[in-house]
């Protein structure tokens, strides 16, 4: 047996823009047949290439598409809207046909493209439920084995003898994934399942996918969640206008994925106050990030503290004021928000004038990579906003690899947003007794 579960070697798909457009009924089919011959005349008439015309209207979903999975791995599949990654699941799904190249499965498929795939809105959740088992290939003493844990994950209970077609989208979604994910495919393909429903049941859908993975099947995972993509999967691909342009560790890909279009500087400022972001009350001036000798920097040794600051200006007197950072990571998890807790100036009017509020974040408490910093300035009683500013600026930490940081000796990933190193205390006894 193959240690193979999915293979893909040049695999495109080409569509023609005109038929995707909308669904024509027959009437309308018969009056577009009839016109069709006066168009191409009228097209001759004016010089143009009927052909040419023609080519024009289609676009490649995937172009020269090749990867291989093996069985027992749970693999993600990312991309901005359009970039092939529905096409592909259908390909592998048997649903559509690809124009070139091919996919080899190898195992039994179950799939949830969508809400309710596979169900006919007639039957009754249970009748859809045995349905589904059959298509799969189960006998139906094996589908009844399994038959009351699928109600139990759907908490559909008395709406199983209901006609799906009368299910709330919620509904559908928890029984359609309760039985792609229970009646035990070799190969389990789900497509933004976790867009819909709330959030225990996306927990409840996680869990599942990750108990079908631990038991060596396959999973594949299409997911706009970023967060969900790196808990599920090791490895990750990523699609960009039909094609794949990256393979790789899912922390990885996803950073590079989410970083696109975000440039790294260690500092923002507005010399011109006018035109600078702000409200009534203040105006910011900058943003910066130094390290401990003062220079403005965008790359720290994760040992050494990273100093934050913003500069502004308070343009009248009278409120309260509330400096605050929040920092983030490439996977855009907010680690933590950080407020100004300056005993000299909380609760107390601001005077009109120029301040720097800075804040310094230890050494050895950031892990390693890229992070973003939104800077916010809050107006107090009553609560306003004077500037928001979301990831204007950023820095990379990095790792020192000379054994005195969390990292120690251990050159493996290390999970987790944040890395301090913490003092670790040993007792021995050499005979095993206290």
């Amino acid at each position: 047996m193959t240690d193979i579960a999915i293979r893909a070697e040049n695999l495109s798909k080409q569509f023609h823009i005109g038929a995707l457009q909308k669904n024509r009924n027959f009437r309308e089919a018969l009056i577009d047949g009839v016109k069709a011959p006066f168009r191409r005349v009228t097209k001759l008439l004016r010089g143009q290439a009927t052909g040419a015309a023609e080519r024009d209207e289609t676009i490649w979903a995937l172009k020269d598409i090749s990867f291989e999975i093996r069985r027992g791995e749970t693999i993600g599949i990312i991309g901005g809207n359009g970039a092939g990654k529905s096409t592909l699941l259908k390909i592998i799904s048997r649903i559509t046909e690809p124009t070139e190249g091919f996919a080899d499965i190898h195992g039994r498929m179950g799939s949830l493209l969508e809400v309710g795939t596979g169900f006919h809105p007639e039957l009754t959740g249970r009748e859809n439920t045995y349905l589904n088992g059959a298509i799969l290939g189960m006998k139906k003493a094996e589908i009844k084995r399994k038959f009351d844990e699928i109600v139990s994950f759907s908490d559909i209970g008395k709406f199983i003898d209901t006609p799906v077609k009368h299910y709330s989208s919620g509904m559908y979604l928890r029984l359609a994934f309760a039985v792609a994910a229970h009646l035990e495919p070799e190969i389990l393909i789900v497509d933004e399942v976790l867009a819909v429903g709330d959030a225990r049941f996306q927990k409840k859908c996680l869990d599942k996918m990750q108990d079908i993975g631990q038991k060596g099947r396959t999973v594949l995972f299409v997911s706009h969640n970023m967060l969900a993509i790196t808990q599920l999967c090791k490895r990750t691909i990523l699609f960009d206008k039909g094609r794949i342009i990256q393979e790789g560790p899912s922390h990885q890909v996803v950073r590079n994925y989410l970083s696109v279009g975000i440039t790294a500087t260690g500092e923002q400022s507005w010399p011109d106050p006018a035109a600078a972001p702000g409200g009534e009350w203040a105006r910011v001036l900058a943003v910066r990030v130094r390290n401990e000798d003062g220079q403005v920097t965008n790359s720290f040794d994760i040992r050494q503290p990273v100093v934050v600051e913003m500069e502004y200006s308070v343009l009248k007197e009278g409120r309260k004021f509330l400096p605050h950072f929040r920092f983030i990571n490439e996977e855009d998890i907010s680690l933590f928000t950080s407020l100004d807790n300056d005993p000299a100036w909380r609760r107390r009017p601001r005077p009109k004038g120029h301040y720097i509020n800075s804040v310094t974040i230890p050494g050895n408490f950031l892990a390693e990579g890229k992070l973003f910093v939104s800077c916010h300035l809050l107006g107090l009683d009553p609560t306003d906003i004077q500037f928001s500013l979301s990831k204007i600026i950023s820095f990379e930490v990095m790792e020192c690899g000379e054994g005195d940081s969390a990292r120690g000796d251990w050159m493996g990933n290390m999970e987790g947003v944040v890395r301090p190193l913490w003092d670790w205390k040993t007792q021995y006894n050499d005979n095993g007794s206290k």
